[in-house]
């Protein structure tokens, strides 16, 4: 399988030093308003930037394409996979994906994502991303959407383990207002969503953001509205020969930022698993072994 092309916010980022900074303040703004600042007319696009209409045409060129249409029209593409659906996605890998067995092109597929999103992730925003996660001063509140619950679901159960003061928000919506109410800053919250993108989750970030609750988004390659309020965000490629996205990638950026965690607070994280252990011993839950 041939690697995915590259999207204008990976051009943008692997260009950016190369950029002028008239053309870096195009490029800053249609980051921080992905892609809409992107998808009117050169006139316009330039206007609110304050630049040039030759400031955005040679930045595009730099980027690697023809001309701005060239350029809107792969805006327009990005736009297309973040809101289509099942069955769209569904017809677009039957029609492009390459011929052989599912289990070698599903096998590929995630190969690639893995590659694809531990390639993109800065190291120095994963470290300060862990240290925010081990904060202990502040709560640390997890939530999911509609598929991704069961990722919270995961990463509550083991940070439960690993710190104290972990909070998992419940999947209703109509129960939040109750855990935006407890929120103060210094808080913590670990959230997923990936496409299509949760309006209720976009809220909740927002409400969390106005109290200074710090803001862990782990989402998709072309991210989540919630990324314009989010302390730390993670791009996960999340394609697959499939209707539904694929959570592989998503976990094992989970599973890093677990162990990285429990790494980070050890002294305090051993006590807790010993404690825990003494419990489960006399609870009986587990089978044990002689």
């Amino acid at each position: 399988m041939t690697k995915p092309p590259a999207t204008v916010r990976e051009l943008i980022r692997e260009t950016y030093s190369s950029l002028t900074q008239s053309e870096r303040k195009f490029a800053n703004l249609l980051l921080e308003n992905y892609p809409a600042a992107g998808l009117a007319s050169i006139t316009i696009v330039a206007s609110n930037a304050d630049v040039s209409t030759p400031t955005v045409a040679r930045m595009v060129q730099k980027l690697g394409f023809k001309g701005y249409p060239q350029f809107h029209q792969a805006l327009l593409k990005e736009l297309e996979a973040k809101v289509s659906g099942p069955t769209k996605r569904r017809d677009n890998w039957a029609t492009e994906a390459p011929e052989g067995h599912l289990l070698n092109r599903f096998a590929q597929a995630v190969t690639d994502n893995l590659q694809q999103t531990f390639s993109n992730i800065d190291t120095v925003q994963f470290d300060a991303a862990v240290l925010q996660l081990s904060n202990t001063e502040g709560r640390l509140y997890v939530v999911g959407g509609r598929i991704t619950r069961a990722l919270a679901d995961y990463a509550f159960t083991h940070f439960q383990a690993i710190r104290q003061r972990v909070t998992h928000m419940t999947s209703s919506s109509a129960t939040w207002p109750h855990y935006v109410l407890d929120m103060v800053e210094g808080d913590t919250l670990l959230l997923f969503d990936v496409r299509r993108y949760e309006t209720n989750l976009q809220r909740l970030a927002e409400l969390a953001s106005e109290r200074g609750v710090k803001i862990v988004l782990i989402t998709d390659q072309w991210a989540s509205p919630i990324a314009s309020v989010a302390e730390h965000t993670f791009n996960c490629w999340v394609e697959i020969p499939s209707a539904w996205d694929s959570n592989i990638s998503t976990m094992m950026l989970l599973e890093a930022m677990i162990a990285a965690t429990q790494e980070e607070s050890w002294d305090k994280t051993k006590d807790r698993y010993d404690r825990l252990d003494e419990l489960f011993d006399m609870t009986r839950l587990f089978r044990k072994f002689s």
